[in-house]
């Protein structure tokens, strides 16, 4: 469906519409994004305003609903060269058409963005209106826009009422026995404070800062040279939620009872299979270790094995079946390698939280 782009200084831009159809009217002004789209639509300042992308191509990644800086968009309209209707948002999102129909944005695509961006870096923002109707009257369109006006945006767009958003920090300390540096990237991206600590801290010394989770990082060596700290970490997971991560991984396993074995050559690598048994889900992860747990040494009523290499077999991961401990061989954060089992510091933040919750219940 034809579709036009009208500027209160009379030029006239021939598209055609997706999105909602219909008319609408706002201040035209333009974003040089490359990515983004969503977080523009829904971006509160851009109450009252009619966008034009200048990147060519949008829509490609597709929309997900908890990605947006406000509840709903906020553009009076969108203008696009390009427009991709068939992508869907990775988190179960839906494609950009169907969100802006859902919201009632309106749309014009096939434009010209570049001459359209020209226009307007010489001559300023202006109003524009986006309209269906083929019967172009100029006059009655420049006169419309120049009634219109954006003041009362902020009312709009503000709350209703006081609302209080909770913060989601949590404290980690972090037991340092060569910790790489996207672990720790890995948990301040999910608004963690993270407390470095060398490898033979107290557990006075760490719980002297009440964190919420402690992480048992990756490093080099056979396990067995670190026996001296088994008592720590048997105090540790009795009072807090602990994650290991390959060394961090076969020390918690020592110190519930089990064994390590060295490995012929080791797993070094970031294309290594890894099934997720509760998932039922095969990753590509990211591994380097010389040695590995003996599943057979575990005592399977106190722990429940989560990871398996698809390859041989070996251990891969493990839960703690009553305390919050659970425990990985590979490396979530790869770095190189897939991001595919980033999903498991995830579940180290909703073990951290539920334990805060169950703190918090007790104490009340």
């Amino acid at each position: 469906m034809k579709a036009y782009l009208v500027l209160e200084d009379g030029s006239v831009f021939e598209g055609n519409a997706f999105g909602e159809t219909g008319e609408t009217v706002g201040e035209i002004v333009f974003n040089t994004g490359m990515t983004g789209y969503q977080e523009i639509l829904t971006d509160p300042s851009y109450e009252g305003e009619i966008v034009v992308m200048t990147y060519p191509l949008i829509g490609n990644y597709g929309m997900n609903e908890g990605h947006g800086e406000s509840i709903k968009p906020r553009v009076k309209g969108f203008v696009v060269r390009e427009f991709y209707r068939d992508a869907i948002g990775w988190q179960e999102g839906d494609d950009i058409e169907k969100y802006m129909k859902k919201y009632g944005i309106v749309g014009i695509e096939d434009v010209d963005t570049r001459a359209l961006t020209r226009i307007i870096r010489e001559k300023g923002t202006m109003k524009g209106m986006i309209t269906l109707s083929n019967n172009l009257d100029k006059d009655n369109i420049i006169s419309c826009l120049g009634d219109y006006d954006n003041k009362g945006a902020v009312n709009r767009v503000t709350t209703d009422e006081v609302y209080y958003v909770k913060p989601k920090c949590l404290n980690v300390a972090v037991l340092d026995f060569g910790v790489k540096k996207s672990i720790i990237h890995s948990l301040s991206n999910r608004y963690c404070n993270v407390n470095v600590f060398p490898a033979f801290a107290s557990p006075r010394q760490i719980l002297s800062l009440n964190p919420d989770g402690i992480l048992l990082s990756n490093g080099p060596g056979d396990p067995k040279d670190m026996l001296s700290i088994m008592d720590n970490i048997k105090e540790l997971i009795h009072k807090k939620p602990v994650m290991g991560i390959c060394l961090g991984h076969q020390l918690l396993a020592l110190a519930l009872g089990g064994n390590t074995l060295k490995m012929k050559y080791g797993h070094r690598g970031c294309n290594h299979p890894v099934k997720d048994l509760k998932e039922d889900k095969v990753y590509i992860t990211s591994q380097n270790h010389g040695y590995v747990v003996d599943a057979d040494s575990l005592s399977s009523s106190k722990l429940e094995v989560t990871h398996i290499n698809v390859n041989d077999g070996t251990l891969e991961g493990f839960r703690h079946r009553q305390l919050p401990v659970m425990s990985i061989q590979f490396h979530p954060e790869a770095s190189p390698g897939p991001q595919d089992t980033q999903y498991l510091f995830d579940s180290f933040i909703a073990m951290m939280e539920k334990h805060r919750r169950e703190k918090e219940y007790n104490y009340a």
